[in-house]
């Protein structure tokens, strides 16, 4: 079953499929070692990355386990950074929401607003009755969106990663879909 990565508008962003025109601004945002420092992987170190990603969007939406989107401002088109909605199983009925996003952009609330955009595209298309999230416990910025979409703690993955010699714990969010239709969709 393919999975047509959707394009969205919410007021402030457009939500959309990558393009090759997305490429260096992508790069840019995926070797700044600040934007990734909660990340579960090292920024990367040569331009292949980009086509791996962008294979890997299409890969995704092929197989039907996941769209992953590009989040621009609307009004001057400027990359902001990205949204994913992977692992989609449809026997559990569940998927994984992550997000990344250029320092420049931290603050605004664009997280929260494109990943809002996302899941109510996931909850309204698809028979959905779980979302997973993961975040990093030193990031609280990551943390608060997930709580403002209605995200529950559910736990912590005790020396879940390890990048770059740098040990860490991971904080695992869940939201049911009856969680997301009181709290999430009625804040959308």
């Amino acid at each position: 079953m393919t999975l047509v990565t959707p394009t969205l508008d919410t007021d402030r962003l457009r939500l959309r499929p990558f393009t090759d025109a997305d490429g260096d601004a992508l790069f840019a945002l995926m070797t700044d070692a600040e934007a990734l420092r909660y990340w579960d992987s090292p920024p990367w170190k040569d331009c292949n990355s980009v086509e791996r990603f962008m294979a890997g969007n299409v890969r995704a939406a092929e197989e039907g386990t996941g769209a992953r989107v590009a989040v621009e401002c609307r009004s001057d088109g400027a990359f902001l950074g990205w949204c994913t909605f992977n692992s989609w199983d449809p026997d559990f009925r569940s998927a994984s929401l992550g997000f990344c996003f250029t320092r420049d952009s931290w603050g605004q609330g664009y997280a929260t607003e494109a990943a809002r955009a996302l899941l109510q595209w996931a909850y309204s298309t698809l028979d959905l009755n779980r979302v997973q999230a993961e975040c990093d416990t030193r990031n609280p910025a990551s943390a608060r969106v997930l709580e403002k979409l209605g995200f529950r703690l559910e736990g912590t993955l005790r020396e879940d990663c390890i990048v770059d010699g740098v040990v860490s714990d991971s904080w695992v969010y869940g939201l049911l879909r009856r969680d997301w239709q009181m709290h999430g969709a009625s804040a959308a």
